[in-house]
Formats: structure tokens, sequence, C-alpha cells
């Protein structure tokens, strides 16, 4: 995925005309940091069909979630597939990224997807998350047909994609109340949402700093905040305890296992084997593309654990003859 099309995407994962990072508002004309931004010409408060102008002037008219079709929602809520994929396929040049991927994840459940560099990891989720377009293939995102209903289908998710960019000239607080109206949402529901959260993922002090001063820890959980303003029915998080320390790790996994507990759905990416034996209760390990075990962590991990598993599935690591010059030292 390249980084041009995260960037376009990464505000909310659910409108297609998201501002670019240089249009973002500069610093000096940042308002005030202990409130959520009200330019002085910002129209009155409105109701969530028709958001207020997003937050910290910014350029761009956005098209709310919830002005999207009715057409293809589903019509129970208590669907059984979160996610539905069959016969997925995406090329870049010569090069088949995802080939032939079926894949259903229950609705609430913890579900895995594990693999080495490069296998499709990414890929795979960009196009579930509706930030890259298939070849081939279908998506349903809790009975929604991705193609025919896009906005539809983004308007049940809540996205946390690979390389992280977003506009860090906002501060954190700017940056929520931003992804709060693009999603649709009243400004009372977004400011007591945004002080939930930073309680939540321990970021209360930090709303009032620009974001580009946040850690790279940091960044993510603010990220991860925004993924789950608007609480969605599907969570796709592409490698979501990456540069997270272990006590932040283990507050996000405590809010996410409370959000599958009430029926919500997370599917993630992640190389840490042992938080994925940990937590996830389906997983699939895909290898070139192609998914090569899929089913309960038991059943994957087949008397093993998932770890050695999965350096089976995957083949063996580099070669490591040739590198005697590393025995001895050029001083």
């Amino acid at each position: 995925m390249t980084d041009d099309t995260t960037a376009a995407s990464t505000a909310s994962a659910s409108v297609d005309t998201a501002p670019e990072l240089d249009t973002a508002p500069e610093l000096d004309t940042a308002p005030e940091l202990d409130s959520a931004p009200e330019p002085d010409t910002a129209p009155e408060p409105v109701s969530a069909a028709e958001p207020a102008d997003p937050a910290a002037e910014t350029v761009v008219t956005a098209v709310p979630v919830t002005d999207v079709p009715t057409t293809g929602t589903p019509a129970d809520a208590g669907a059984a597939d979160a996610i539905r994929i069959r016969g997925l396929v995406k090329r870049f040049g010569d090069s088949r990224a995802v080939d032939g991927i079926d894949l259903t994840v229950p609705a609430g459940s913890f579900y895995g997807l594990v693999g080495p560099n490069g296998a499709g990891k990414t890929t795979t989720l960009s196009i579930i998350a509706g930030l890259l377009r298939p070849d081939a293939g279908t998506v349903h995102i809790s009975g929604i047909d991705q193609h025919a209903n896009p906005l539809g289908a983004k308007r049940v998710m809540g996205v946390l994609p690979d390389r992280l960019r977003t506009f860090d000239r906002l501060t954190g607080r700017q940056l929520l109340h931003y992804y709060g109206q693009l999603r649709g949402l009243d400004r009372p529901v977004i400011d007591k949402r945004i002080g939930d959260l930073a309680r939540a993922f321990d970021l209360t002090e930090a709303l009032g700093r620009v974001v580009s001063d946040y850690s790279a820890g940091m960044t993510k959980k603010l990220m991860l905040a925004g993924a789950l303003i608007h609480s969605p029915r599907v969570l796709v998080l592409d490698e979501p305890f990456e540069a997270v320390d272990p006590v932040s790790s283990g507050v996000i996994l405590d809010i996410l296992r409370a959000y599958v507990d009430h029926g919500g759905t997370v599917i993630l990416s992640s190389h840490g084997m042992d938080l994925v034996e940990q937590v996830c209760s389906r997983v699939a390990v895909i290898v070139s593309g192609e998914v090569l075990a899929e089913g309960t962590v038991d059943e994957v991990r087949a008397g093993q654990t998932l770890a050695a598993r999965f350096v089976e599935l995957s083949g063996s690591g580099g070669e490591v003859e040739g590198l005697e010059w590393l025995h001895t030292f050029s001083d």
C-alpha cells in the first residue's frame, strides 16, 4: 500500500475526500488547547445528519458517514459473519500480494492474521478497510457488500492502518474531535467520548499537545481512540501493539476484550505469536498471499506452540552461511 493512499484514508477510513496533510491548520492559528476547535465563523452545532464544519478550520467539506444509502445495510444486527471474504485477489505489477483468499470472521470474535513480512496481511486488511480495491473477489462487512455500498461498509468499521500518517499539526483533542465530526456525531457526544477515551488510554494530559510531539506509541493509542469514537461493529487493526509499551498494551487489550465481550469484532495482524495465542479465538496463517491454515488457535497450532507452527508453515529462515567475516573485526 502506498503512503499516498494511506494518508488520504487514515483520518477515518470513512470518506474518499479526506484532506492531505499539508492542508491541516498551522499551529499559530490553532484554537485554545483546552477545548475543541471553534473557529469564529463556525456555525452552531447541528444534528448528526448535518455535522458542523471539521475541526480547526479544515479546508475540505467531508461527507458524513451517516449520509450513506440504506441499501445493503445488515438486516440482522446479530449477523453471524462480521467479515466474509471470497476469492480475494490483489496484484501489484506481476506480483500477487493476495492470491485467492477466503476468510470468514464470526461476529463477536477476536481474529488474528499472522504471517511473515510481505505475506499479504497488510494488503488484505487494507482491502477489508476499504483503503485498497481488490482486483477480484468479494468482501462483505456485517452483511454489507463493500463493492455495492462502500460507504455503508465503512460506516460500521473502525480502522487502525499500517504506516500511521495523520494531521499531526492538530492537537490530540482537535484530531479526535475531527474524527467525531467525520462520523456525524453531535458535539456534546464527541466531547464526552473524547474524555472517556483519553482516560481509558491515559492520554488526558496529552490532549492539548500537537500530535507531532507524541511518541510512536502515544500516536498509536490516539489513532486507536479515533477508530473507536463512533462505536463501530468491526475493528480492523494493523499491528496495533507495535511500538506500544507493555503497560499500555495491557490497557489496550482490556479495552478490546471488553469490546468483543459486548458483541464487537476485532481482526488484527501481529508478529507477536504469544499475544495472538493469548487473546485470539481464531487465527489465519497467510504466506505468499495464500491462507495455509485457518481455524481456532488450537486447530491451527496442531499440538505445537503457535510460533513453532508459524515457522513450520512459513518455511525456513534466511541462510546464515557465508557470514564468517562477521566472526572477525575490522579494527
